[in-house]
């Protein structure tokens, strides 16, 4: 047997692999800018449905193309009857993302135009997919235990919307604009683990379908979306800790991983942490709940141990901050990772109509990376078949 060798593995850290005009990142200054426009300003100013239009469109809309784009979404967040009849049959211990990337091949199943391929159909596709994210997330909630879907309040907001339907009776309009803002917050991300995904699909010329549940697949992963479900249940293991401090401190000697801490990008600060910082203050006020407090004491404690060792500062990610933010909200931990989806799919279509189109690169191109080879080889012509006979015995 030839001698093992290890596979070099860069995850593709640092290699460009396309341009892009829908997002960029520096992570050395804590920057995070959606085709143009800064975070921040977005955040402050703007709404998830204007943002949505922005990432797909490429552009701020004006009043009348918002409220036409607005009215597109809430006309079509009903699914078809299959695709609820579908889950119904679902084991309910299946997992909300499990659902969710089987839900949306049924979509394409009952899409009459699906061998249409111009680009305003997939404008339609991805209004299509933005309307029913939330529908379908809401409706396996239902499902799972025991209860009717609700059918979409069209006289509600997105995020709103989407509360109701997973709780049964409207949010208040303070929790409704904070979901809001953090749709805003998870709407795009440059080449992630899901959106790369979708783009290598899509690559292949394969639907805009294929492209989105790929991504759902990918988001599912605990090192990617389902991170802030991981962060949450660490936060509930603590709840009867009384030295949160002491903790932390122990799982740093013993060089054990605290789950949140750590982002691939940003080196600086995540500029999306001072909004979900805020929010989780505002509901931990509201609710009397201890969660948002914790992650602070585990945030401080840890930074000043890196501090106080003169190592470099590991900052937490967008995860550790989302977990307790949503949980007080009322979102199951579960769930935690299809708001996510709900959020990132204006994203996912806007990459995926660039990717399909040739958008900012050119003529579009089947991603077919290279890998190294480091099996076995015995040259050109190969290795010697040997019979089952004659195969020596391990």
């Amino acid at each position: 047997m030839a001698e093992e060798k290890r596979v070099k593995n860069t995850g593709l850290r640092g290699v460009a692999i396309a341009d892009s005009a829908v997002s960029f990142i520096d992570g050395e200054k804590g920057v995070l800018i959606y085709r143009g426009y800064r975070i921040e300003d977005l955040a402050d100013r703007s709404t998830f449905m204007e943002t949505a239009y922005l990432l797909i469109y490429g552009y701020l809309p004006s009043s009348s193309e918002l409220e036409d784009f607005d009215m597109r979404v809430r006309s079509q967040r009903s699914l078809p009857g299959h695709v609820i009849e579908s889950m119904k049959k679902m084991p309910v211990e299946a997992h909300p993302m499990d659902v969710l990337q089987a839900a949306v091949p049924m979509l394409a199943m009952a899409d009459a135009d699906i061998t249409d391929v111009s680009r305003e159909r997939y404008y339609e596709r991805s209004i299509s997919l933005l309307a029913k994210f939330p529908t379908m997330a809401a409706a396996w909630h239902r499902i799972r235990n025991g209860l009717e879907p609700l059918q979409p309040d069209n006289d509600l907001e997105h995020a709103a919307n989407f509360l109701y339907m997973l709780q049964g009776e409207k949010p208040d309009q303070e929790t409704a604009k904070d979901l809001d803002t953090c749709l805003i917050l998870h709407a795009d991300h440059t080449f992630n683990a899901s959106t790369f995904a979708a783009r290598e699909v899509v690559s292949t010329q394969a639907s805009i379908y294929a492209g989105v549940s790929a991504a759902i697949g990918a988001l599912s992963g605990g090192l990617h979306g389902g991170a802030n479900a991981r962060v949450m249940s660490m936060l509930l293991e603590l709840e009867h800790t009384e030295d949160v401090e002491g903790w932390v401190k122990d799982r740093l000697e013993q060089k054990k991983k605290i789950m949140g801490l750590g982002h691939a990008i940003y080196k600086t600060g995540d500029p999306r942490a001072v909004y979900l910082k805020r929010m989780g203050e505002r509901l931990q006020k509201k609710t009397g709940q201890p969660w948002f407090a914790i992650s602070q004491k585990i945030e401080e404690t840890a930074l000043a141990i890196f501090s106080a060792q003169g190592k470099n500062t590991i900052l937490p990610n967008v995860d550790f901050n989302s977990a307790p933010v949503y949980y007080l909200m009322g979102i199951p931990i579960d769930f935690m990772t299809p708001v996510f989806a709900i959020a990132r799919v204006s994203g996912w279509c806007s990459h995926i109509i660039e990717e399909s189109f040739g958008d900012a690169q050119g003529k579009p191109a089947l991603y077919r990376p290279k890998a190294e080879y480091v099996g076995n080889y015995c040259g050109l012509f190969g290795c010697t078949y040997m019979p089952m006979s004659d195969r020596k015995k391990e």
